[in-house]
């Protein structure tokens, strides 16, 4: 039997997301610190691209890997919306929408690992 390598990359999809709502929390625990640069961690696609994973076709009638589907485009990261006169870079608007995202790719991540088990499971009861 194959390993399931879904539930490796939904567990390191967790720890990104713990990564980076601990990065949030810093900004806004920072938000009135002069000269603080609000900070953000690089996206969770650009680090799964860099790790190279390939398609395999196991079979002739299996897709291959188009060239142009395996580049990556480097994505500038956006400045904040606003800096006050003390230096300070942090948005408590922007640091709000970014933990909101933070805690719905959480909740629909933790509803895959759970999908996955339930299809294990059944799979393991069928046999």
């Amino acid at each position: 039997m194959e390993p399931v390598y879904l539930m490796k990359l939904a567990k390191e999809h967790q720890n990104w997301l713990s990564v980076r709502e601990n990065t949030i929390a810093q900004n806004v625990a920072n938000a009135n610190t002069p000269g603080y640069r609000a900070k953000d961690v690089e996206g969770f696609s650009s680090l799964f691209d860099k790790a190279h994973v390939r398609m395999a076709s196991t079979q002739p009638g299996h897709m291959t890997a188009m060239a142009q589907a395996t580049r990556s485009v480097d994505v500038e990261k956006s400045d904040s919306w606003d800096i006050t006169y003390s230096g300070n870079s942090v948005s408590l608007e922007q640091e709000m929408m970014k933990a909101g995202e933070v805690a719905r790719d959480h909740t629909l991540t933790t509803n895959l690992i759970k999908s996955i088990h339930g299809m294990m499971m059944m799979a393991a009861k069928a046999q």
